[in-house]
């Protein structure tokens, strides 16, 4: 396989895309982090801002993880088109190589950090009791029978 000054650079929307996706996720935490921390210094401590904060500890964490093998990613892809220039050619298809799994690596924390969000959601929606008790499909077809 031949590596051309396009190849590399072919990645490089994509992972400043991705980062660009992160840093939204990273701003949308912190003012959430900001949000429950402003509820727990009122007093408005329960079972459930506590799991939520741990939750969100983790996905913080994950999202940090997350933007830097997309910038480790990024600076290989740069790293492989210098090494294009200089005519490093067994040396730019391991370095890209190594792009792409770290651009992969950050993908799979991606996933992760779904899962927890999703894991976060339904904290939030477990304590309502109507959703707890009954299925939404069956509160729709009985709420005609009810009335």
């Amino acid at each position: 396989m031949e590596i051309t000054f396009t190849t590399p650079a072919l990645l490089f929307p994509a992972i400043s895309l991705l980062l660009l996706a992160y840093t939204n996720r990273y701003l949308a935490l912190a003012n959430l982090i900001r949000k429950l921390h402003d509820e727990y210094i009122r007093g408005e401590k329960n079972h459930l801002l506590i799991s939520q904060i741990k939750i969100l500890r983790i996905r913080i964490n994950l999202v940090r993880q997350m933007q830097a093998l997309g910038v480790f990613s990024f600076l290989c892809c740069v790293v492989t088109m210098y090494g294009v220039y200089m005519q490093w050619t067994e040396l730019i298809k391991i370095i890209f190589a190594v792009s792409l799994i770290s651009l992969l690596a950050s993908l799979f924390i991606s996933l992760i950090e779904i899962t927890q969000s999703t894991k976060a959601l339904e904290l939030e929606i477990s304590d309502m009791e109507e959703l707890n008790q009954e299925g939404f499909f069956s509160n729709m077809f009985n709420k005609d029978k009810k009335e």
